[in-house]
């Protein structure tokens, strides 16, 4: 079968975050969304399918995870990442988000650092913070247009950290980490005493040629000090069934993590979360093969637009997923004055750098292009036109 990811869907009036809420998150409503992570295309009909046909049966009581939507996720990990996941090493997550917050609270104590890489993912540094917590930034090097790690700066922050959140890929600028990294991230987290939870929610949406690694699989070390959090909401566009998934080898990590979690009830979740994810799982292979080729040719085609009508724009293109970083530093802009152009000339909501770090990404912003191309090629002209503007 075919996917058509040309097809433009109005999803104004869906109570749906990226557009209703713009309101909420930018004081008007006028602006072409391009910012929160999720995608404009239709999620897979084997998953709306699977949601009408458990609709079928009147009665929509507690739920509980079947051994068939354990046996979906095994499966998808092993095929597509080498892990040998028994069901019990396994545990249902309502959100990474949720899940992140869930192992500070359970392994960590006020005051004790937690290590990020930024600019990185937003809740990776509200959540330490909130929690009182105190958070520990690492930056980032832009090299050859990709995002790279100072490892002797990464182990100076560590001896002062008890957690580490990886973002593997990496959320912004999908960034993919190689086998090399992983280890070394293993081994110096594992001198100094850190525990590292991987978030690989963006994983599934590596682009081809490149191969995403899985934290735990690059060594023992690597297994023996982590959590991993995986979901199919990126993947298949269905992050309003909020169904995550942990993995945790290491029996006594597990064992208190999943206590804690089951004296909090999250294990039920909802019908539709598992029945979205084991259908997801299980049949929608094919849509995210063509997906993935369409994400390539959105990559590649802001990659080009941005070389030839905004040079000055530094980018990371994504390797994996469909989230792009700019840096409109070399236009000689301040911070305020690009964010009008962003939104008040080209009419854009875009997600501003400084929340992915601080003051230190002012100038920058997070574009997402997983939408149709003439969505993404309005959006790239009126940005183009907004930053050639003398007004």
């Amino acid at each position: 079968m075919t996917y058509d990811f040309d097809q433009i869907i109005s999803r104004r009036n869906t109570d749906c975050v990226k557009h209703d809420g713009l309101n909420h998150f930018f004081q008007r409503d006028d602006l072409l969304p391009m910012w929160v992570a999720d995608m404009d295309f239709p999620s897979p009909d084997c998953v709306i399918d699977a949601i009408r046909t458990r609709l079928d049966h009147p009665v929509l009581g507690y739920h509980w995870p079947s051994q068939s939507y354990f046996a979906a996720v095994i499966d998808w990990l092993g095929r597509r990442y080498a892990i040998s996941a028994a069901a019990e090493e396994l545990h249902f997550i309502p959100g990474i988000v949720a899940g992140i917050s869930f192992v500070i609270q359970a392994f960590t104590a006020p005051g004790d650092g937690v290590l990020v890489t930024t600019p990185v993912y937003p809740p990776f540094l509200n959540i330490p913070s909130s929690s009182g917590r105190r958070l520990v930034k690492c930056p980032l090097t832009i090299k050859d247009g990709r995002f790279a790690i100072d490892f002797e700066s990464f182990e100076q922050y560590a001896k002062e950290s008890r957690l580490l959140i990886l973002s593997n890929p990496h959320n912004p600028g999908g960034t993919v980490w190689a086998p090399d990294d992983l280890r070394r991230i293993a081994d110096i987290c594992s001198k100094h005493g850190l525990l590292v939870i991987s978030d690989e929610i963006h994983a599934d949406l590596t682009l081809p040629p490149h191969r995403h690694t899985s934290f735990p699989t690059v060594s023992s070390t690597a297994a023996d000090i982590s959590i991993m959090f995986m979901a199919p909401s990126k993947t298949f566009n269905i992050a309003g069934l909020s169904s995550s998934v942990s993995y945790t080898h290491n029996p006594d990590l597990r064992a208190r993590f999943h206590a804690y979690l089951d004296n909090y009830g999250v294990a039920g979740g909802n019908i539709f979360a598992f029945v979205g994810a084991e259908a997801a799982f299980r049949h929608g292979e094919e849509w995210l093969d063509q997906l993935l080729q369409y994400l390539k040719g959105n990559a590649a085609y802001t990659r080009q637009f941005l070389a030839s009508n905004m040079p000055r724009v530094k980018t990371v293109i994504p390797e994996a997923s469909f989230l792009v970083w700019l840096d409109f530093s070399d236009y000689g802009f301040s911070h305020e004055e690009s964010l009008r152009r962003v939104q008040d000339i080209a009419r854009l909501a875009l997600n501003d750098g400084t929340s992915f770090g601080g003051d230190t990404y002012r100038n920058c912003f997070r574009l997402n292009i997983g939408c149709p191309r003439a969505t993404l090629s309005h959006a790239l002209t009126n940005l183009k036109n907004a930053f050639d503007s003398e007004n």
